[in-house]
């Protein structure tokens, strides 16, 4: 679904479905503890207080950088667009449904997408501060 710039979830409908959620939930319980929080209308995924990922519209997307985004694609993946196919994109790739399904895929790929968003930590508090 597309929402028009400018609306919320709430005004177009839920975001992210409760069944879903305990599913996707059940199956990222592969790579241990993952808490779920409420942003923006969707649900962040978080491992050991890394941001990894995220779900909405019932699709889980997961963080890529140039070391795992290339998998993504090959599986025919597309970035997470918040406002649609007409807008920017932003470093988190649809976790193909396979691979949802594959408990063992899935936990090569999730450790994965926690690497980059601790690399991506870790790069960001080394950037030098501008004055």
């Amino acid at each position: 679904m597309v929402r028009p710039f400018g609306t919320s979830h709430l005004e177009i409908g839920m975001a992210v479905s409760k069944s879903y959620k305990v599913y996707v939930l059940e199956q990222l319980q592969v790579v241990g503890t993952v808490a779920a929080k409420a942003m923006f209308g969707g649900v962040g995924l978080y491992r050991d207080g890394m941001f990894f990922g995220l779900i909405d519209d019932d699709t889980v997307y997961l963080k890529v950088d140039d070391s795992n985004r290339a998998e993504f694609e090959r599986a025919g993946s597309r970035p997470f667009q918040p406002y649609g196919e007409d807008s920017y994109s932003m470093k988190y790739y649809e976790l193909p449904a396979d691979v949802l399904e594959d408990r063992s895929t899935l936990r090569e790929w999730v450790l994965k997408a926690v690497a980059v968003a601790r690399n991506s930590a870790t790069a960001r508090r080394k950037r030098p501060r501008s004055s």
